[in-house]
């Protein structure tokens, strides 16, 4: 008996896998755009003051660290002024010379002109000595327009026009107090008013039974 080969076999087997369609090519990869980041213009725009919790007397070397670790960290775009806020007040020493100093007008903060996120948070927050921000809930709230005005921003003066400067009186109204030269020495009476501007205190003595107001320069009395 003769066998029959069938015609074919693995010549059809190579002709059906060389027919097989390619696979599709690869998806494209999306491509990733870079954040937008704020122009300088922009970011002084938004800049708003904050005032933050410092560590007391030592607002002044606070301030000062606060500034450097924004120009080491390369931020100086998110911040403005970083100030202590004071103003120039008059002493007197034992022997009755006068000196002006700075005075502190808040003592345990320090004002920043800045814009929040996350950097500058984080910078603020890390510096030593600082301890917060002031505000609600944990969230930092700008200043107001008033305390801005009181705080920083100096009154306008003419040309000719020096700023008043305060006289430093370590008395404050309720304090009791007793005279100790002119005409009511050794008298004693409480405070009832201040005037930095013109250095003088007035003072409540009983005098004949009756209570009466003195005004004296405030070096003419002593704290009880």
């Amino acid at each position: 008996m003769t066998e029959t080969v069938a015609a074919g076999g693995a010549d059809d087997v190579d002709t059906e896998q060389a027919s097989a369609p390619a696979p599709p090519p690869p998806a494209p990869k999306p491509k990733i755009s870079k954040p937008k980041v704020d122009t300088v213009e922009e970011t002084e725009a938004k800049m708003d003051w904050y005032i933050l919790k410092v560590a007391f007397n030592r607002e002044d070397s606070i301030a000062d660290a606060l500034r450097k670790r924004v120009l080491m960290e390369g931020m100086q775009e998110f911040f403005g002024e970083i100030i202590v806020p004071s103003e120039d007040v008059a002493t007197f020493t034992r022997d009755g010379k006068r000196r002006v100093t700075k005075r502190k007008l808040l003592p345990g903060y320090i004002m920043a002109n800045m814009i929040i996120n996350d950097d500058t948070w984080f910078l603020v927050r890390e510096t030593g000595g600082i301890s917060d921000f002031t505000g609600a809930a944990g969230k930092p709230m700008p200043m107001e327009p008033a305390d801005i005005e009181r705080f920083v921003n100096k009154p306008e003066l003419d040309d000719e026009e020096e700023a008043p400067i305060k006289t430093a009186i370590p008395f404050k109204v309720g304090d009791r107090v007793r005279v100790k030269e002119g005409n009511f020495e050794n008298q004693e009476g409480d405070v009832d008013s201040v005037d930095e501007a013109n250095g003088r205190i007035t003072v409540i003595i009983n005098i004949f039974g009756r209570s009466v107001p003195m005004e004296l320069d405030h070096w003419q009395v002593e704290p009880l």
